[in-house]
């Protein structure tokens, strides 16, 4: 059976990469890497983080470049369709060469915004008897949060992660209904843009505790509090934003912990390890 395996290769940083995903990638016959650029245009691309975290792990006989309109805007784009069509016949030609297994390195994990569900649909009807699979990966939220002092969840808090490409409404709505808000691609031009983004942190009273990161774990790594972003320069692309709710102490959040004699008795012990409040999180600007 020819199997096409979707890895995810974590965030950025080469050490973010599981034992298995390393196995998978030096056993497979093709690998295959995003970049962002037009079909033909593969070459004079700037390195992406998933070849970049490839490369440390295995032999570059073995690596491809394809390519994918990553930041085209407005959904399924001619652009965007002509590379996803232009990628998945890629691979059909390595299975069709004798590869029987294919590798897709993905940075964070296959199955979170990755261009990898796209890539296997298409193959999937071009090559037919291929087997679908992912590796899980490393995502940028538990890195950001890991290298910020930050507790995502407790007890029985909520958590919702989504695109800010997604819209200033959904955002809202987000930081109304949920605990913990996770934003992805906070500088994507197809976004509402940092200062609107901003904004709504304000008017959700969110914006205080709110954490930045960028090139997370890579030379230029930014994290720092989100309020410190206003009317500053653009931010990247693949930049990730992290707000949590308040906590009143150790174990607040739990079910029934508001009936509890010893709820709340260690007020702002719900924090992660930095300077932050009572609010989950703290900026270390350190690597965690």
């Amino acid at each position: 059976m020819r199997r096409l395996i979707g890895v995810g290769v974590g965030p950025g940083d080469p050490e973010l990469i599981t034992v298995k995903a390393i196995r998978v990638l030096r056993a497979a016959d093709q690998i295959f890497v995003p970049v962002l650029a037009r079909p033909g245009e593969e070459d004079s691309a700037e390195e992406g983080r998933a070849e970049a975290t490839v490369r440390v792990h295995a032999g570059p006989a073995r690596i491809r470049r394809i390519a994918f309109a990553l930041n085209d805007p407005g959904g399924v784009t001619p652009g965007r369709a002509a590379a996803w069509d232009a990628a998945a016949r890629v691979v059909a030609g390595a299975f069709a060469a004798g590869a029987r297994t294919v590798a897709f390195a993905t940075i964070g994990d296959p199955a979170i915004y990755s261009t990898f569900s796209y890539l296997a649909q298409t193959v999937a009807g071009l090559a037919g008897d291929v087997m679908i699979e992912t590796v899980p990966g490393i995502t940028a939220l538990q890195d950001l949060a890991a290298r910020s002092g930050t507790v995502l969840t407790e007890g029985t808090e909520s958590l919702v992660l989504l695109p800010l490409t997604a819209g200033a409404d959904a955002l809202a709505e987000a930081l109304a209904r949920h605990d913990t808000v996770v934003g992805y691609k906070l500088g994507s031009a197809a976004g509402p843009g940092t200062d609107a983004v901003l904004g709504l942190l304000g008017a959700a009273g969110r914006l205080e505790d709110a954490v930045f990161g960028a090139r997370l774990g890579l030379p230029g790594e930014d994290i720092r509090p989100a309020s410190d972003l206003a009317g500053g320069p653009p931010v990247p692309y693949l930049s990730t934003l992290i707000t949590v709710g308040a906590r009143a102490g150790r174990g607040s959040r739990l079910r029934g912990a508001g009936r509890s004699a010893g709820a709340g008795s260690d007020a702002g012990a719900g924090h992660g390890g930095g300077a932050g409040g009572g609010s989950g999180q703290g900026v270390s600007g350190g690597r965690g």
